[in-house]
């Protein structure tokens, strides 16, 4: 049948299937060769519909009997051609016809190819259904007859077929047919998930490849795949891998690797993701067959100098799986031995020298292979050294991800280093030492120089110690370790010891290099990068565990990190914080924690704090733990100190923030112990056992109020006495004063009494030393004075303290009558749900919505501002005891002369000053002009820096009194004093970050910090606009022009001014921002006349992120800034701008920015000429005067001298020869312009020449001398 009658005549094509089936049923196998069922199998496959089952089922078993022939061994052929008689060919002997084989190829490829294309599958289907019902044990596996049918074909080519066809030369149609069905099979992706199907198909493209020799045709093919389809690159490789073993002939892997060799590096940077697919073809290739790798490598080692990082990332990688691999067992006689040697050592050598790519993807990528050959123990002693220093420098690279692989390098180098559990160098110094005199003793007395760091040494000494740490290592190096003093074993013949010399030497090294790493890991724990914090916390961790020293004092420095808000950081340090100091032991743990908290710092302190309270709450802590903790508070341990029992209730008190029962059973031990004789030794103790008090639980602080007084006798001792030292007496009072709010039932009442007692106290004090010096300013230096003055700064701290805690415990009763106001308002919300509303509720809300009821929370807020005003001002007539005491202490620090002889007073009246202004509004708006005199003028650093604290309380407690002020708070980053700069940038950050305060124009004051000689300040000042970025539409935007504006005014280095708006602008990552930027910086151009500010606007222009858009408007704003090219500095910067915009690929617009260069380059030519004549004009003026002086001169001096006299014009200057002074000596000439003449109005004289040559003065001119005196020519010729 015709197959275009067949696509017309779609009703028959099943019963068409059907005749086929019978046909290859009923008759001989051998038919399907016959033409009339060729030509029919060949309609049905090129027509549009689905097989049936019954000829799908036909197709796949046709001749089938005949094949089982074809799969003999080729030896059985050969057996049977030399038993025979008769020398006939094998396929008269065997009864094969060669063309059975081709169509019945042809069949089984038509059918898997047809079923996989899935052109149908709807129909397919519902033949299948109908099949199925009809002939229930007809069914259909295909995915076993796929395996099946594929397998047979790769059999049959794998065997002999040249005893078949009679030639040595198969067809090439045929073998061109199977391969191009094989390679369409590829491109199936779930297909090549099922191994045998896969297997079968690699064993096909591998025979035809290799044994037939179609290595071009099938590279082609195999190079398509990995271009196209990413996901056949893994079984690519493993097919060309799997070609290689089989046969033994690597032509295909070769051919590959030679042609991706010859490749431009300029098609793999276009075809970015070929060149990916390209390299992962190669890996995988370098990891399946390292030795037909490693020969041939060669030709893909120029592309290291390509443009393509993901080629030389693919390159870097083939290197190390070769180095791992390809080397390992180095076998064959000794000259194969140094060649292969050398070539691993110059792979080494690429990847040491790839550490530096441009690419940052490159180097993380090279720094993650060197990681993968520490792993395998790939790396020498001699090279182990020279890659961590390698890997140190990376912890400085610009990109995170270098950072990051850097990190991974240097862990895995500790895990796996052949020197031995412990890193200390002082440990390593003492036994290399030891074992250089025992060497010196074994050396003969005659030596040759010998190298001590040869690697085949190295590497053998690496082997008898180990691969690693988690194996083994040098076992007399480990002794020495624990042991200094020990006997220095036997360990052989001198080889040995020098070897084992140069290993210790190594390990010194490579210690050395891991300690000098300290302080930049401790910076990286300050990254904004989340992955250079995780991997650095996991580096120091496994320093500490190899005991390098300054490991413990640097994972201290990640305490501060728990206040970060990422929460993987949060994680990493909680987890690097149990795994150090919690263990399974109580008493090893509870000693843990008192060694960290006893040499923390008071920041570190409030860290641990919130790490021991989360631990608490999830069980991480046992009780165990804080049993021993108590025993040692308890001094039931020995050898406890004072100091280490202070540490223990200090551990205690953190664990109570969130369990705070475990400190109500030992109550009386906090009392005792915490006051008692042991608080004289220990002057911290009384301060701890206060926090301690005031963190017990609400039950044991009801018991401690209804059944002891003699607490708070203790706090009021503690208090007024004076048996605490000074420094440490304003802190303990600083916490017992709160612990007294926080127990006593009246603590209004108490502290009243500690007033009035303090009062006492200072009173005697000032009459007794009155009594002792009749006058008190002849003698202000003695002793007693001195002591007087003391109590005086106690008393105003107690008294401002008290005032401020008042406020506290004022807004806590508060807070706690609208809670229970709250809760009955919920209640009645209850009931009158339940039981409906009563006629009270109905009153008081018809009297809520006329406006006549008066609302509790008014009367709440009306009571709590009285009781606050009542503090310091008070509510009548008579004031209470610190409204007497405010008006003495605004006139104490107002005495100026007298704050200056005594800075420990003035200290303690100012912040006493800023306590009472916090606590009160009068007194704060009647104080704050003496407050910023102070805080301006004070001669010490303490003060300045505690009145500028006091600042942003009261910024935040009174905005609007401080808003006028604004400047002045601005103006303490300018302090000399580097604390009080440091509190102006955290004071102001915190008020600007919460929109406590707006940020306005003097913010130009915070961005010169950026550039602070401190650099706490400006990594401070930093972190500040970071974040300051991330809010809103990014404030930074909008405030950029001012602060360009007011920097420009400011007396700043050039280098600063750039490096601070750098910062700046490099916060800015919106391109509408970025281009809006554009307009409104060539704004500014048209308002600057100093050509410094020209200056900084061109070079803010040169820092942003140019696109098309804003491209457009920077040619647009031309006219802004065609004043300011005439300066070179600006040009350059607009040169640098054009640099930037010749990256943009369309070519449109690079025809754009080349009209707009040149532009460029013609006004700039132009401006400079017409800057360069008005200078001229301006010199000639200032030479000569005006026209009339000019002319007065000349009319008083003889014509016959002035011809004689030379008319110098030194200072004039001649544009057109580059800015030049030109003289007139020597006969020399000088040309002046239209426009120099006009401005020194000096009248040109125009010659007109005959055709002779001779010079004719013109009719105008003529006129013109008529009425202007004649002057010499200044070129020395005479005038016509």
């Amino acid at each position: 049948m015709d197959s275009v009658r067949l696509r017309l005549i779609k009703p028959s094509l099943i019963g068409f299937q059907n005749g086929i089936s019978m046909t290859m049923s009923h008759e001989d196998q051998l038919c399907i060769i016959h033409q009339y069922a060729y030509r029919n199998i060949i309609s049905l496959r090129s027509s549009k519909t689905c097989y049936t089952i019954e000829c799908k089922f036909f197709l796949s078993l046709c001749g089938e009997s005949r094949d089982s022939v074809l799969l003999l061994p080729t030896e059985s052929y050969r057996r049977s051609s030399s038993s025979s008689s008769v020398s006939l060919p094998c396929r008269s002997r065997v009864g094969v016809n060669p063309n059975h084989l081709t169509v019945c190829t042809y069949c089984r490829l038509s059918l898997v190819v047809k079923e996989l294309s899935g052109s149908d599958s709807g129909a397919s289907s519902k033949v299948g259904m109908q099949g199925r019902k009809k002939n229930p044990t007809c069914t259909w596996n295909w995915q076993a007859q796929r395996v099946r049918i594929i397998n047979l074909i790769a059999n049959s080519l794998e065997i002999n077929l040249s005893l078949l066809f009679g030639s040595s030369d198969i067809d090439e149609n045929y073998l061109s047919f199977i391969s191009k069905c094989t390679f369409s099979l590829y491109e199936i992706q779930a297909l090549l998930k099922d191994a045998d199907t896969r297997e079968g198909l690699a064993r096909i493209i591998g025979t035809i490849s290799t044994k037939y020799r179609r290595t071009a045709e099938s590279c082609a093919s195999i190079l398509h795949l990995i271009y196209k389809f990413d996901y056949t690159v893994p079984h690519l490789a493993e097919l060309v891998a799997a070609a290689e073993k089989k046969f033994g002939d690597g032509c295909v892997a070769i051919s590959l690797v030679r042609e991706i060799g010859r490749t431009d590096s300029k098609e793999y940077v276009r075809d970015g993701a070929g060149a990916e697919n390209i390299g992962r073809f190669l890996v995988e290739l370098a990891d399946k067959s390292p030795k037909l790798m490693s020969t041939n490598v060669g030709v893909l080692v120029p592309h290291f100098g390509g443009e393509s990082y993901k080629i030389r990332n693919a390159l870097v990688g083939v290197l190390g799986k070769l180095v791992c691999k390809a080397y390992k067992d180095v076998e064959g006689e000794v000259s194969s031995k140094c060649l292969q040697l050398r070539a691993k050592q110059a792979m080494l050598e690429i990847l040491l020298e790839r550490c530096r790519d441009v690419s940052a993807y490159s180097r993380s990528r090279v720094l993650q292979v060197w990681a993968e050959l520490c792993e395998v123990h790939a790396v020498s002693i001699g090279l182990w050294n020279e890659l961590a220093v390698v890997a140190s420098g990376r912890l400085e690279d610009k990109s995170a991800m270098v950072r990051k692989s850097a990190l991974i390098l240097l862990v895995t180098m500790l895990q796996h280093n052949p020197f031995g559990p412990q890193l200390r160098v002082a440990a390593f110094e003492a036994t290399l030492e030891k074992f250089k005199d025992k060497l010196q003793s074994m050396e003969p007395p005659v030596t040759s120089d010998i190298n001590l760091e040869d690697d085949n040494q190295e590497d053998g000494v690496v082997a008898e110690q180990g691969e690693s740490v988690s194996d083994s290592c040098l076992t007399s190096t480990e002794e020495q370790h624990q042991d200094n003093d020990a006997i220095i074993p036997e360990i052989g013949n001198l080889e040995q010891t020098r070897a084992l010399v140069a290993s210790l030497e190594a390990g010194l090294r490579f210690s050395r290099c891991i300690t000098s790493l300290m302080p930049t890991l401790v910076q990286l724990l300050a990254s904004s990068s989340i992955t250079d914090v995780e991997n650095t916390i996991l580096l120091l961790m496994r320093c500490r565990q190899f005991q390098i020293d300054g490991s413990d004092a640097s994972l201290r420095r990640m305490l501060p990190l728990v206040f970060s808000q990422d929460k993987s950081i949060y994680e990493a340090v909680e987890n690097t914080f149990t795994t150090i100091y919690i263990g399974k032991n109580p008493m090893e743990t509870a000693r843990n924690l008192l060694n960290l908290a006893m040499d923390l710092s008071i920041g570190d302190l409030g860290a641990l704090e919130i790490l021991i309270s989360s631990l608490m709450s999830k069980g991480e802590i046992s009780n165990g733990t804080i049993s021993a903790l108590w025993d040692i508070f308890s001094f039931n341990v020995n050898g406890v100190a004072a100091a280490q029992s202070r540490g223990s209730l200090s551990i205690l008190c953190m664990a109570a923030k969130s369990t705070p029962a475990i400190l109500g059973s030992h109550l009386q031990d906090i009392i005792d112990i915490g006051f008692g004789r042991w608080a004289k030794e220990e002057t911290l103790l009384a301060r701890t056992a206060c926090i301690a008090l005031e963190r017990l639980s609400e039950e044991d602080k009801d018991k401690l109020r209804t059944t002891s007084n003699k607490v708070f006798g203790i706090l009021h001792n503690l208090i007024t006495g004076f048996w605490l030292p000074e420094n440490i007496w304003y802190a303990t009072v600083d916490k017992a004063i709160r612990t007294i709010y926080a127990l006593h039932p009246l603590p209004e009442a108490f502290a009243a009494d500690i007033v009035k007692n303090s009062i006492t106290s200072c009173s005697q004090c000032l009459q007794q030393s009155l009594v002792d010096s009749r006058c008190f300013g002849l003698n202000s230096g003695s002793g007693r004075v001195r002591v007087f003055w003391v109590e005086l700064g106690r008393f105003l701290f107690v008294i401002s303290h008290i005032a401020l805690s008042q406020l506290v415990y004022i807004e806590a009763c508060v807070q706690n009558i609208r809670k229970q106001k709250l809760k009955k308002e919920k209640l009645k919300i209850e009931t009158e749900t339940i039981n409906g509303l009563t006629k009270e509720t109905e009153i008081q809300g018809i009297n809520a919505e006329l406006g006549l009821g008066v609302s509790e929370d008014a009367i709440i807020d009306s009571l709590s501002e009285r009781a606050e005003k009542e503090i310091v001002s008070g509510g009548s007539i008579e004031k209470n005891l610190i409204g007497y005491c405010a008006p003495f202490l605004s006139k104490l620090c107002r005495n100026l002369n007298l704050m200056q002889k005594f800075p420990e007073l003035q200290a303690s009246a100012m912040l006493a000053l800023c306590r009472l202004m916090i606590v009160d509004s009068d007194f704060c708006e009647s104080n704050l002009q003496l407050l910023f005199t102070v805080v301006e003028s004070a001669s010490t650093e303490t003060v300045r820096s505690n009145c500028t604290v006091a600042l942003g309380d009261l910024a935040v407690r009174f905005p609007n009194l401080l808003e006028p002020w604004t400047e002045n708070m601005y103006a303490r980053l300018r302090d000399p004093s580097v604390s009080v700069r440091k509190n102006a940038v955290l004071v102001l950050s915190h008020l600007i970050l919460n929109d406590m305060m707006k940020v306005k124009g003097y913010i130009y004051e915070m961005t010169m910090r950026i550039e602070d000689e401190d650099e706490r300040i400006a990594s401070l000042a930093k972190l500040f606009f970071n974040e300051l970025s991330k809010k809103g539409s990014n404030p930074i935007y909008n405030l950029l022009p001012d602060i360009l504006s007011s920097l420009s005014n400011q007396n700043i280095s050039e280098d600063a001014f750039n490096n601070i708006m750098q910062f700046l602008i490099n916060s800015i990552k919106k391109d509408k921002q970025m281009e809006a930027l554009v307009e409104k910086l060539c704004n500014r151009f048209s308002g600057a006349t100093d050509n410094r500010q020209w200056k900084h606007i061109a070079y803010c222009l040169s820092q942003l992120t140019f696109s098309e858009k804003g491209l457009k408007k920077l040619i647009e704003s031309f006219k802004a800034y065609e004043h300011a090219l005439c300066d070179e500095s600006v040009m350059d910067h607009f040169r640098s701008i054009i640099n930037k915009c010749k990256k943009f690929g369309k070519a449109e617009i690079k025809s754009y920015i080349d009209e707009f260069e040149e532009k460029l380059n013609k006004i700039h030519t132009y401006r400079k000429e017409q800057e360069a004549t008005a200078r001229n004009a301006q010199v000639h003026q200032q030479n000569y005067g005006s026209l009339e002086d000019f002319l007065t001169r000349e009319n008083t001096s003889a014509w016959d001298s002035a011809e004689e006299s030379e008319y110098s014009l030194s200072g004039v200057i001649n544009p057109s020869l580059g800015g030049k002074s030109i003289s007139s000596g020597e006969g020399g000439s000088l040309e002046t312009n239209d426009a120099t003449s006009k401005e020194s109005c000096v009248s040109s004289i125009a010659n007109e020449c005959e055709t002779d040559g001779t010079e004719v003065q013109s009719s105008k001119t003529k006129r013109d001398n008529q009425r202007c005196y004649q002057y010499p020519n200044i070129s020395g010729e005479k005038m016509s």
